[in-house]
């Protein structure tokens, strides 16, 4: 079956999937980080009693509808490619993925769109407190949708809570708990949902700087930036500690992703992290003799530490890992990747005997098969591995990435203070170099974003789901011709609605609150 299909087939319906989530992801993080700004907002407002808060949260709720609207289009879209390019990868698991993703639809969207009303509408028709709350709910209600979705995702990255039945060839929950609260799955919604955070405090400080540039609206410009900057800086520090536990997970359990990383092919204890480098074009293959980095600058033991959490830890590298033999934390030898690929042969094959002695009703045969089968399962992905170079993720594309990502955040740390020592220790309405650095470090937030996804899903490559099935498994047998055409049409529309969203924020920011409180902060 994966002889048949066309490679072309797999590389499209891959890049329209990620062209999917890329559009996505450009409106998800400014959704949350607004959530929360938002409703700090409206809290000083019911609080205080001071029109003033109440016009500026109007305002940021304004931008917060205008790009939520977008976000859904968007996020519908992607969901919807799981059974069109991905069939074969949602019979093979989709009573376990379906499930955060139909609790997300039912429970947290409806949420959403229930008390985003009231807060659009409620203003003069329902009490401060209700209003109040219907705001809170709304920004809630999108940070579960963000929950149930990672869940999601996080089982796609370390899979667990399920067995594999033969009889109809699906993995099975058999523990939601495992599945909804995987360690992995809560790390990666605080990385995540807090990483949103820091975007939304730039880009409201950004924003707010456009206005100081312009001399426009400075009382809601510097009180908008002294709440966007505690938040970001609370969540940049959070975010850098949840980042070093994710690595640390990363590490445990997708040591080809962290070997991929750090450019690491030959592993080995008491590792340096690599803090900056170059990775050599000229690699091709990961034992083709070719130097793989070519300049770096280490901090000694870093790695061993971040990945093993001792100084002299074993860190295994790309060969280690395609060799196998070095050893594991409970004293074992790790298999060889041609170990595994043996192994995953045989559960596909032991598959296929189980469904045959079935067909013929050859109990003893059905149990030598169903036995063979349970010993080999944990490879089973393995078994469609055509060769181990298949086993290797980009490794400049995920170096470079993950530096730009760890680089920003520590960039966004130190703006974040810089921010607010300006703020309170001078005038930073009169301090237009720094006014014009928050304005085009939107960008860069973005840039971190996105960044951190690609480390992320690229660095888990070739698998749909790590070490069970792989992307070239999970493809519909589809037209190549039709996904093509839909990956164009896609890009046209999202563009367009991204180029739209864009104009009409600008519009919105251009216009300012529809009224400037005259009290006093």
């Amino acid at each position: 079956m994966i002889e048949s299909i066309d490679t072309s087939l797999i590389d499209w319906s891959r890049a329209q999937f990620a062209l999917t989530a890329i559009y996505h992801w450009l409106f998800v993080p400014l959704t949350l980080g607004l959530a929360v700004i938002m409703a700090i907002m409206e809290t000083l407002y019911v609080r205080t009693g001071k029109e003033f808060w109440k016009h500026t949260a109007k305002f940021w709720m304004k931008l917060f509808g205008i790009n939520f609207a977008v976000g859904v289009a968007t996020g519908l879209i992607l969901e919807f490619e799981f059974g069109t390019n991905w069939s074969n990868y949602s019979w093979f698991v989709g009573d376990i993925f379906g499930a955060p993703l139909a609790i997300e639809g039912i429970v947290a969207f409806f949420m959403e769109a229930t008390f985003i009303a009231v807060m659009f509408f409620g203003w003069n028709k329902v009490s401060k407190r209700f209003h109040l709350t219907s705001t809170w709910l709304t920004g809630i209600g999108a940070t579960l949708s963000a929950w149930w979705i990672l869940v999601a995702n996080a089982w796609m990255q370390y899979p667990v809570g399920m067995v594999f039945n033969p009889e109809t060839v699906r993995n099975e929950m058999d523990s939601f708990a495992a599945v909804a609260l995987s360690p992995v799955a809560v790390m990666k919604f605080f990385h995540t949902v807090l990483s949103c955070w820091i975007l939304g405090a730039v880009f409201v400080i950004g924003v707010s700087c456009w206005y100081l540039i312009k001399k426009r609206n400075q009382k809601m410009a510097l009180a908008s930036i002294k709440i966007a900057a505690i938040v970001g800086l609370c969540a940049s520090l959070i975010t850098a500690w949840t980042g070093d536990q994710s690595g640390y997970q990363v590490a445990q359990t997708q040591p080809m992703k962290m070997a991929a990383i750090e450019g690491l092919y030959d592993g080995g204890n008491s590792m340096g992290l690599t803090v900056i480098g170059l990775v050599n074009p000229d690699k091709k293959s990961y034992d083709d003799g070719v130097d793989p980095i070519l300049y770096d600058l280490k901090i000694p033991n870093f790695l061993s530490f971040l990945a093993t959490r001792q100084l002299d830890g074993y860190v295994p590298g790309i060969h280690d890992l395609i060799k196998g033999g070095y050893p594991l934390p409970d004293g074992s030898k790790a298999l060889s990747a041609e170990e595994k690929i043996a192994s995953g042969k045989k559960a596909i094959a032991a598959l296929d005997a189980f469904r045959q002695a079935k067909k013929e009703g050859n109990e003893q045969a059905e149990t030598e098969a169903r036995e063979t089968l349970q010993n080999n399962i944990a490879h089973f992905g393995y078994g469609y591995i055509q060769n181990v170079d298949q086993l290797i993720p980009n490794v400049p594309l995920n170096f470079y990435a993950f530096r730009v990502m760890v680089g920003l955040g520590v960039y966004f740390i130190l703006l974040f203070v810089l921010i607010l020592f300006f703020v309170y220790k001078k005038d930073l309405s009169r301090i237009k170099w720094m006014q014009w650095l928050c304005l085009w470090s939107i960008p860069l937030a973005y840039l971190g974003s996105q960044a951190g996804w690609v480390v992320a899903e690229t660095g888990r490559q070739p698998w749909a789901i790590q070490d069970m099935l792989p992307t070239y498994a999970a493809v519909s047998r589809l037209q190549t011709g039709s996904v093509q055409l839909t990956f164009f049409l896609f890009l046209i529309l999202f563009t367009i609605l991204l180029i739209a969203e864009i104009n009409i924020m600008l519009k919105a920011i251009k216009k300012g609150p529809e009224e400037e409180a005259s009290t006093n902060i």
